[in-house]
């Protein structure tokens, strides 16, 4: 089976397990109705707003609250900090969402959720009631894990570009202003993280950009993890091959702080090391809003859910998705996944609103496309089953795969996966 091939069969395979084959896709708005709030419009919470609009029929009512004007793409950012896309190519707006499938759009950041009263407070003053309420705050940083950080100024200096949008242009203009020769300094947490694969893409971007315009520069992956946590042999093979002499990885590097005044990073157990442009991807938990409303069961960090219905654990009538979840074995904190959760999500509550029981059996996919160069691409998929022994998701056995080598042709399958899967997003 090739690349196209696999991606149909398996959007094909996910949206008839979402549904359910007994209900079908006609009759999933019969006798629905309710009003649904949704907190966060990235790939899991405008997904599930969508398709709550579609499969009711329009019975139920959606409110969308997102502080943003436009979605900005995580997948393919990193490609801005390499300098063969622009922000204009990530980013969409949200518009259609209104226009084409009614969903009402408040620009506002929830503050507080009253799970009691079924009601959510937004930084405006005003309050929203929910039938249902889904949650998908994507991730926040544990800054007191890093005090050098919490300083005045610090991270205006020392970014995290770890949702696209303003720091991933302004880590780019710090690679351009960076002297030929200079060091860029790239610091990994501890697993878990959102888009596991990302922090090994985003080296051989900027190893790409120096190549091209600044050849005396290094790349310096410092990874609290004991190897890469992500097509670790296909990462290391670009590396050899196509960064020679710009790319030094190191593992075992957990970072205990960072001073922004004089560029260095400090670590458990090794040497400080000092860098020209520091890049520190702090540790995460699930987002703020999740965080203090008691919804992060598992260490304080992320989010449980009913992996058939993505209800939360710790609160009645509030489904959670995305990189906020505490995840299932194997299942990847990723765009793909976050947008399977939504329809997940959205199957579930047009059921129980209808009085009719969710899917049993739930199928996710998931395919993260990896950019070694500015053309040349790697892979990893995915295919995860509802396990009812065991009351979560497992690996399907022989499904997906990863690449044998990176390749243009893969290049060109990435972007058409970007474009269908915002298209589904947002469209």
């Amino acid at each position: 089976m090739d690349r196209r091939q696999f991606i149909r069969a398996g959007s094909a395979a996910s949206a008839a397990s979402v549904l359910g084959l007994t209900a079908g896709c006609a009759s999933t708005g019969a006798g629905a109705g309710g009003q649904v709030v949704v907190i966060g419009g990235g790939y899991g919470g405008a997904t599930a707003a969508k398709y709550i609009r579609m499969w009711s029929e329009g019975r139920v009512q959606v409110t969308l609250v997102e502080p943003n004007d436009s979605f900005v793409s995580c997948p393919i950012s990193n490609l801005v900090l390499g300098g063969s896309k622009q922000m204009a190519d990530i980013t969409t707006s949200y518009d259609n969402l209104g226009k084409r499938h009614g969903v009402r759009i408040i620009k506002d950041r929830v503050v507080a959720i009253d799970a009691d009263k079924r009601q959510v407070r937004l930084a405006g003053g005003s309050t929203l009631a929910y039938d249902r309420l889904v949650v998908s705050p994507g991730v926040d940083f544990m800054w007191d894990s890093l005090p050098g950080l919490k300083k005045p100024g610090a991270q205006d200096k020392v970014l995290h570009a770890w949702k696209a949008g303003a720091q991933t242009v302004a880590l780019r203009k710090q690679l351009e202003a960076m002297p030929d020769g200079g060091v860029y300094a790239l610091s990994i947490p501890l697993a878990p993280y959102r888009c596991p694969p990302g922090p090994y893409e985003r080296a051989c971007q900027v190893a790409h950009y120096f190549s091209q315009a600044k050849p005396k520069s290094k790349v310096l992956i410092l990874d609290a993890n004991d190897d890469v946590t992500s097509k670790g042999p296909l990462f290391k093979k670009a590396w050899a091959d196509r960064y020679k002499g710009i790319i030094d990885y190191r593992p075992k590097h957990n970072l205990t702080d960072v001073d922004a005044a004089t560029g260095t990073l400090k670590f458990e157990f090794n040497d400080d090391v000092k860098a020209q442009v520091l890049n520190v991807l702090p540790p995460q938990r699930a987002g703020d809003i999740a965080h203090h409303a008691g919804l992060t069961t598992a260490n304080k960090r992320w989010c449980e859910v009913d992996w058939q219905t993505m209800e939360s654990k710790a609160a009645r009538n509030i489904h959670i998705l995305g990189d906020a979840l505490q995840v299932a074995p194997l299942m990847p904190k990723s765009g793909h996944m976050a947008n399977q959760h939504g329809k997940v999500a959205a199957a579930a509550i047009v059921a129980l609103l209808s009085g009719r029981q969710p899917n049993a059996l739930p199928i996710y996919n998931n395919t993260c496309y990896s950019f070694v160069s500015d053309t040349d691409v790697v892979h990893v998929a995915s295919v995860h089953r509802y396990d009812a022994a065991q009351k979560t998701m497992l690996p399907v056995p022989g499904a997906g795969g990863l690449s044998e080598a990176a390749s243009e042709l893969e290049g060109r399958y990435a972007m058409a996966w970007a474009r269908n899967i915002w298209a589904d997003t947002l469209a």
